[in-house]
């Protein structure tokens, strides 16, 4: 098992997120030691959803006005659809995606979530995946769009769907075990 103790990783969320988008990542990174912190529009608890129905809460531990990039390693997005949706209308969270490309650190989106990438303007020649509805609007932002159950281009991680996940979080894992590294040495 990698060992994450130095990894901090942010997770953005609000309510609508796909329930398995969140929570499988959120506690694969956390078994392999890394610190997980979820940001959201407000710090009541957020409702997920899982097959239309509603699903778990989670109380998130900071506003997205309060993240600083710097602290973080990596940035992990869940899907859903309301999720990313309203998501993408908050300047700052918009901003935090923009900060971490910049700063070429691992961005990872699953699902709807590549919508914020497009939102962000982060895909123009990058090759991507995501949930089918929302291939035309990555296409559209210049991305090069694969059906693939996970695509790694540089710092960024995309994935289609929560069957994904486990390949998903391997590649999370993986990707950050190497930048530890590289940090490291």
């Amino acid at each position: 098992m990698a060992d994450l103790s130095q990894a901090r990783v942010l997770m953005l969320a609000t309510d609508g997120f796909e329930n398995d988008e969140l929570f499988k990542p959120r506690q694969a990174l956390i078994d392999a030691g890394a610190k997980v912190t979820l940001a959201s529009i407000k710090t009541d608890a957020i409702q997920g959803e899982k097959d239309g129905e509603k699903g778990d809460t989670i109380t998130p531990d900071i506003v997205l006005e309060d993240v600083d990039t710097d602290d973080y390693d990596a940035l992990v997005l869940p899907g859903g659809v309301a999720n990313p949706d309203t998501m993408r209308m908050q300047e700052r969270a918009i901003e935090i995606i923009s900060e971490f490309m910049e700063d070429e650190k691992i961005v990872a989106a699953i699902c709807h979530a590549p919508w914020l990438l497009v939102e962000a303007d982060v895909v123009d020649g990058r090759q991507v995946t995501s949930w089918p509805s929302i291939r035309t609007d990555l296409e559209n932002a210049g991305a090069d769009v694969v059906d693939e159950q996970v695509v790694v281009d540089q710092n960024l991680i995309t994935s289609r769907k929560p069957d994904d996940i486990p390949a998903f979080n391997e590649a999370i894992i993986n990707a950050l075990v190497e930048e530890l590294a590289e940090e490291d040495a």
